[in-house]
């Protein structure tokens, strides 16, 4: 699977979960209605975030946001909100999800429904809000690396 090249994003949980975590097993399922998915480990704590919120944020990032992915995977980070200090971010307006400015794009989700895929869950999350930010160019990861495009 390293040879399929996929977003990256930071998924997000609101209070009194706040958690946050990189993710490129990520994507859209349906348009009408407006539903996405995500896969996270069980044992990852954002699979407990996400399953105790039961809303989450996604901060599709763009090709200049490398160090926040880098950061969002970092296991040694501060766990709840202590790891957003010296980190930008803005409450979601309906799940109070932590969404990074610079990014591509927004979603706020409401959990709709989750299943279990081995070693982790896929979570089915119903688009509640979206925007789009002003970034042009894209941070993929793909053969274990990060990298960029460009708009053309």
């Amino acid at each position: 699977m390293s040879r399929f090249a996929s977003g990256v994003v930071v998924l997000s949980v609101g209070e009194p979960h706040v958690h946050a975590m990189t993710a490129n097993a990520f994507g859209s399922v349906s348009l009408d209605p407006p539903l996405v998915q995500c896969c996270v480990a069980h044992t990852a704590v954002m699979h407990d975030s996400l399953t105790r919120s039961r809303s989450f944020g996604v901060s599709i990032l763009g090709a200049g946001q490398e160090p926040l992915a880098r950061y969002f995977a970092d296991k040694s980070r501060p766990l709840g909100l202590p790891q957003f200090d010296g980190i930008s971010w803005t409450p979601g307006p309906l799940t109070g999800a932590p969404l990074l400015p610079g990014a591509l794009a927004w979603l706020e989700c409401k959990l709709v429904e989750s299943y279990v895929a081995g070693d982790h869950s896929l979570f089915l999350g119903e688009v509640l809000a979206s925007a789009t930010g002003d970034g042009e160019g894209a941070l993929l990861f793909y053969a274990g690396r990060f990298e960029r495009t460009q708009a053309s």
